[in-house]
C-alpha cells in the first residue's frame, strides 16, 4: 500500500503510478488550500482548488481525516471512502516539565503575572485581528500580562510594535518550542481556518488553559469548562469574554491546564500508530477482495 500524505503534484504523481501498478492507495486530508485563497485576494481560486482536492482523493481507496466534523463536511461536499484518524502528538516533547522560569524572567515574566501564548504563521488566515483584540481586552482585566508569539509571516511587520505587551520570538521547534508552550499560561487560537490545528494539541500537552472556537481539533477534544474553552464559531464577542474570563480567574488556569493534559496523553503516537496501521491492514484486505487484479499482495 501507498500512503500519500501530500496533496500537491508529488502525491497526484504517486497516485498516477500507484493505478498503473495496482497498488492501493491511502491519503490524508491535510490543509483547507480553498479556503486559504480568499484571504489572499485569490477567491475565484476556490472553486477549482476545491474540486481538484476532491478529485484527488476520490481516487484513492481510503481519505483518513482527523475529525468526525471536517468528515462529514466532506463527505457533504462529495468526498468517498473517508476515515476518522485522530491525530496524535508527542507527550514527552510537549509536557509540563518543560516550563522554564528563566524563560519567563528573560522577558519580565514574574511568578504571578500570565503569559498568553500564540504558535502559528503570522498570515491573513490565522484571524490575528481578533488575537490583538483579545488580547487588548484581555489587559484590562490584567494590565501586567504579556504575549508571546511562536512564529513568523507576512503579517509580522504590520504588528511588530503595536503593544509592548506582545513578544516576538519567531520560529522555534523541538525543545526550544516545547520550552515556550510549558512556559506560558494561556493559549489564544482564533483560526477558523484549520483542518485541525495540531497546535491546540500541543498546548493541552503543555499543560495551558486552551481557548479555542469551536471547530477542528479544539471542538473534538476540548470540553468546555472542564478542559479548556470553548466559543461559538465564528463570534468574535464570545471568544473575547471567554478571555477575559480566563484571565481574571487565574485558579481556572491552572485548573484547565491539568485537566488538559490528561485529556491529551492516550494521544500519544504510539497509540495512533496502532489504529493508523489497523485503517492500512483494512484497505489492502478490502483490495484484496475486490475485482482489481493485485501486482502486490500483502
Amino acid at each position: 500500500i501507498i500512503h500519500i500524505a501530500t496533496e500537491g503534484p508529488l502525491g497526484y504523481s504517486a497516485i498516477r503510478a500507484a493505478k498503473k501498478l495496482n497498488i492501493p492507495v491511502s491519503t490524508t486530508f491535510h490543509t483547507n488550500f480553498h479556503q486559504y485563497s480568499r484571504h489572499y485576494g485569490a477567491s475565484w481560486l476556490e472553486r477549482p482548488v476545491s474540486a481538484f482536492l476532491r478529485y484527488f482523493h476520490n481516487r484513492t481507496q481510503c481519505t483518513m481525516v482527523p475529525t468526525e466534523q471536517i468528515r462529514q463536511e466532506l463527505e457533504e461536499g462529495g468526498y468517498h471512502n473517508l476515515q476518522v484518524l485522530p491525530r496524535g502528538i508527542d507527550c514527552q516533547l510537549f509536557n509540563p516539565v518543560k516550563r522554564n522560569m528563566e524563560l519567563r524572567q528573560k522577558y519580565g515574566i514574574g511568578d504571578n503575572e500570565l503569559a498568553v501564548l500564540h504558535v502559528g504563521r503570522l498570515a491573513p488566515e490565522k484571524n490575528l485581528t481578533l488575537l490583538l483584540e483579545t488580547f487588548e481586552a484581555m489587559l484590562l482585566v490584567h494590565p501586567t500580562a504579556k504575549m508571546i508569539l511562536v512564529g513568523d509571516g507576512p503579517k509580522r511587520s504590520q504588528i511588530e510594535g503595536l503593544n509592548s505587551q506582545i513578544i516576538f520570538v519567531g520560529i522555534r521547534r523541538d525543545e526550544s518550542l516545547a520550552e515556550y508552550y510549558a512556559s506560558a499560561d494561556i493559549f489564544l487560537f482564533p483560526s477558523l481556518t484549520e483542518t485541525f490545528g495540531n497546535v491546540t494539541l500541543e498546548a493541552m500537552a503543555s499543560g495551558l488553559a486552551v481557548l479555542a472556537f469551536n471547530y477542528a481539533a479544539a471542538a473534538q477534544h476540548i470540553h468546555h469548562g472542564k478542559n479548556g474553552l470553548l466559543a461559538d464559531c465564528g463570534n468574535p464577542e464570545d471568544f473575547i469574554s471567554h478571555a477575559c474570563k480566563l484571565i481574571s480567574h487565574p485558579e481556572m488556569v491552572h485548573s484547565l491546564g491539568m485537566k488538559a493534559r490528561h485529556t491529551v496523553e492516550p494521544l500519544d503516537w504510539s497509540n495512533v500508530m496502532v489504529e493508523f496501521e489497523e485503517v492500512l491492514r483494512k484497505i489492502i484486505r478490502g483490495y484484496a477482495l475486490s475485482d482489481v487484479p493485485l501486482i502486490y499482495k500483502s
